[in-house]
């Protein structure tokens, strides 16, 4: 194993021809982004590249470059030299099948990666793994086209929370000054994204919001799917995208909990405000993410989970609160 090095990365993209990429199962706009822009790039290079998915890109981003190159499969066919792997902590939570068979790059940014690869890039100070992916393009002296920076722009946008979370840098700003010189509409990428919702989905933004328990003084709000609510609102699981963000609008909650029942799994969603940190929540159940933005899977049952969840919650917003006293202006 190479210890972290975004040059050693560099090189190893530039010494394989034929490459995989793949990132972890139901795929967001970071991963999506990341593994189109890099793509793009590699092909420039010369190289064979295959994107291989366990899940389908959500709904949303069906009009961007180059979607339909990605296969969704449990198990890599293909013959490779490398495997770049983009946004996972682990090597398994791509739940693809082969991509230890060659030579395996590491990219991440999120805190806890298991520094599972041959080579490792880890940059929690990363606002999106497309931030990474564009240090990369910029290394390899590949121009930034419309697609490349498409792809770009849908990483940051998504993986930011339109600009809102606390991971944004100076850094931030300047990779899109650079992703809107290249001739992106930003406008026209972001109702892509938050405009083109099925009507699925909007019925269950009602449904969610028609049952949403709110706790402790409205400051937790807490969501729940199951797959009645889905067959009801004839929403699709990989269609709901954002939604755990809306309770977040209203001035009092400070955290939101979505639990979506799968089979005999759990699903739990965590989103947050300021410095209210429910990573740390989630990686005590073998989850993580970011600060304000986490997640994991359990096996628990959901009466038990939800009262250890809100237990863990209200300790961290009263210890936020004992740090920031709220000031007058």
């Amino acid at each position: 194993m190479v210890p972290n090095s975004f040059s050693n990365v560099a090189n190893a993209l530039t010494e394989h021809s034929r490459v995989i990429l793949s990132s972890h199962a139901r795929p967001d706009g970071d991963s999506i982004g990341s593994q189109l822009a890099l793509s793009y790039t590699l092909r420039t290079l010369g190289k064979t590249v295959h994107i291989i998915n366990h899940d389908p890109p959500p709904p949303y981003l069906n009009t961007l470059p180059g979607i339909a190159t990605i296969e969704v499969a449990d198990t890599v066919k293909h013959d490779y030299d490398v495997a770049i792997i983009l946004e996972c902590g682990t090597l398994s939570r791509t739940e693809v099948n082969g991509l230890d068979r060659g030579v395996v790059i590491n990219i991440d940014h999120h805190a806890g990666n298991s520094m599972y690869g041959h080579y490792n890039w880890h940059d929690d100070t990363a606002a999106a793994c497309t931030e990474q992916v564009h240090d990369l393009i910029k290394e390899l002296n590949i121009p930034l086209t419309t697609e490349i920076a498409t792809s770009l722009y849908v990483g940051i946008l998504t993986d930011t929370g339109s600009f809102r979370h606390a991971n944004i840098t100076p850094r931030t700003f300047d990779i899109c000054r650079r992703i809107a010189a290249a001739g992106v509409n930003v406008a026209e990428v972001a109702a892509t994204v938050y405009q083109n919702s099925s009507i699925g989905k909007v019925r269950m933004t009602g449904a969610l919001l028609d049952q949403m328990q709110l706790c402790d003084n409205d400051r937790i709000a807490v969501l729940r799917i199951d797959e009645s609510l889905l067959r009801k609102t004839k929403c699709l699981p990989n269609d709901m995208e954002g939604l755990i963000n809306m309770p977040l609008s209203a001035k009092s909650v400070q955290v939101v909990i979505m639990l979506r029942t799968e089979a005999a799994d759990i699903r739990v969603s965590m989103r947050s405000k300021q410095n209210i940190d429910v990573r740390r929540i989630a990686a005590s159940y073998g989850g993580g993410g970011h600060r304000n933005a986490a997640g994991f899977s359990t096996k628990m049952s959901q009466a038990e989970l939800e009262s250890e969840l809100l237990t863990q919650i209200r300790k961290a917003l009263d210890s936020s609160a004992n740090l920031n006293p709220r000031r007058t202006v």
